[in-house]
């Protein structure tokens, strides 16, 4: 398979212990502009933008698309986790006709530290080997990232290579269905 293809979407919710997996809502729209304006959450991911900007920007409803899992707890978005194709002209493949799935998450500076990324992601990681059986995923952040760089080796990711994107050097890695998340 050269590139992701269709999956049944959106799924059923997916509660994990603390947490539930679910697709874009109106309501989770003043969460996506606070996380994409947050200069704490923008470290890493090449910067924020101004609120107003972002505001203006976003669709009354952010984020419907396959692949993008909102993250709640307690009723309201934390942050959001993506399971999106690398594209075939950014550096880090593992297949010759690239295109692999990229697990990606942003979180509010205020759930951070408490393990939710992990919760999550290994859950959307879990739906994604029973949507796309046998696809690989990768993962790439910044080496500084020391963070984000502990969580790919929980999750199972196992580095690839190192590279220099985006003015600084990769950590990149794969995981495959059968590796240990979580």
């Amino acid at each position: 398979m050269t590139q992701l293809g269709p999956a049944a979407w959106p799924p059923a919710p997916m509660k994990t212990e603390r947490l539930v997996l679910r697709e874009s809502e109106a309501r989770d729209r003043a969460a996506f502009v606070a996380l994409f304006s947050s200069p704490e959450v923008g470290t890493y991911v090449g910067g924020h933008r101004p609120g107003d900007e972002v505001d203006r920007a976003m669709p009354e409803v952010p984020g419907r698309r396959p692949r993008l899992f909102v993250i709640e707890l307690d009723g309201a978005m934390i942050g959001m986790v993506t399971l999106d194709r690398r594209g075939a002209d950014r550096r880090g493949h593992v297949r010759p006709e690239a295109e692999e799935a990229e697990l990606g998450y942003m979180f509010l500076p205020e759930a951070w530290g408490r393990g939710y990324a992990a919760e999550a992601c290994a859950a959307a990681l879990t739906w994604f080997a029973g949507a796309y059986p046998g696809e690989p995923v990768v993962l790439s952040t910044q080496t500084a990232n020391t963070r984000a760089v502990r969580l790919a080796a929980k999750l199972g990711f196992t580095e690839v290579e190192r590279f220099e994107e985006y003015g600084a050097e990769q950590w990149f890695g794969v995981w495959s269905e059968g590796t240990p998340s979580g």
